[in-house]
């Protein structure tokens, strides 16, 4: 018998189908209420069920087979937040100003290219006007400059605690209170 599958015994049907309804979106709440779990405490048992050892071993094994299947990992997704934040858009036209066919896009231009809208207009000079929708870029870089740990908050106090001063004023309202 596979390690798998003793962990899959291990788990209540209801804690298997969490697990499976958990993949489906990452939220836990909802993901107890879809496996049967009362709506009313639902958010409760979402939080016991994540702290559950059994779920967490199963979790993270069904998500690792998951990215296997799918081949996804995190040096692809950062390949691809490279791709959007560094893309040339130029690359997409010609030399007049006019845009390339689509079979002639760079592939890193092209994978900036959220969207594309076509409209053929008739009247006296009948045309097409093509308009490209580009990915966030600044998005790309905040999610690559986040990854890097090049962005850290900081909070700075600034200040001076004189503990005899905060002692002294601490013994005056008790005794104030105490009159």
């Amino acid at each position: 018998m596979g390690d798998m599958a003793r962990k899959a015994r291990k788990l209540t049907h209801m804690q298997r189908l969490f697990v499976a309804e958990y993949l489906v979106d990452l939220n836990a709440t909802q993901a107890a209420i879809r496996a049967g779990y009362s709506a009313r405490t639902a958010n409760e048992q979402a939080a016991r069920l994540l702290a559950n050892v059994s779920i967490q071993e199963s979790l993270e094994t069904a998500m690792k087979k998951r990215e296997r299947k799918i081949e996804i990992t995190a040096e692809k997704v950062l390949e691809q937040y490279a791709r959007f934040a560094f893309a040339d858009v130029r690359q997409l036209f010609q030399e007049d100003g006019r845009l390339k066919p689509m079979s002639e896009w760079p592939d890193d231009a092209a994978a900036a290219v959220a969207g594309i809208e076509t409209m053929e207009l008739d009247g006296e000079v009948p045309g097409l006007v093509r308009k490209l929708k580009l990915v966030d870029k600044r998005a790309s870089l905040a999610d690559i400059g986040k990854h890097l740990g090049m962005f850290k908050e900081q909070i700075e106090v600034n200040g001076k605690i004189d503990l005899a001063t905060v002692l002294s004023e601490a013994r005056k309202r008790v005794a104030t209170d105490e009159s």
